[in-house]
């Protein structure tokens, strides 16, 4: 949950945290309306803009693996 002190945060963690959520609710989104439209270009916009957030959830996801373990290489 997104709460006034973590949008206050300094921490990427918590913010990287609060977008790949958003993200994830995007992209399940964009998969529930593949079922609910019939038209093929608006279909193809739908999974091409799926697939591509997922990517960058992924990025989001690759960024925090990176920086926990800089964390525990550094203690």
């Amino acid at each position: 949950m997104n709460t006034p002190e973590s949008e206050n945060s300094s921490s990427p963690v918590v913010h990287s945290s609060h977008i790949r959520r958003q993200l994830s609710e995007l992209i399940e989104h964009l998969n529930a309306d593949l079922t609910r439209v019939d038209d093929l270009r608006f279909r193809a916009l739908l999974e091409v803009s799926a697939e591509m957030l997922k990517g960058v959830r992924a990025a989001f996801a690759q960024y925090d693996e990176l920086r926990e373990k800089s964390i525990h290489l550094s203690e």
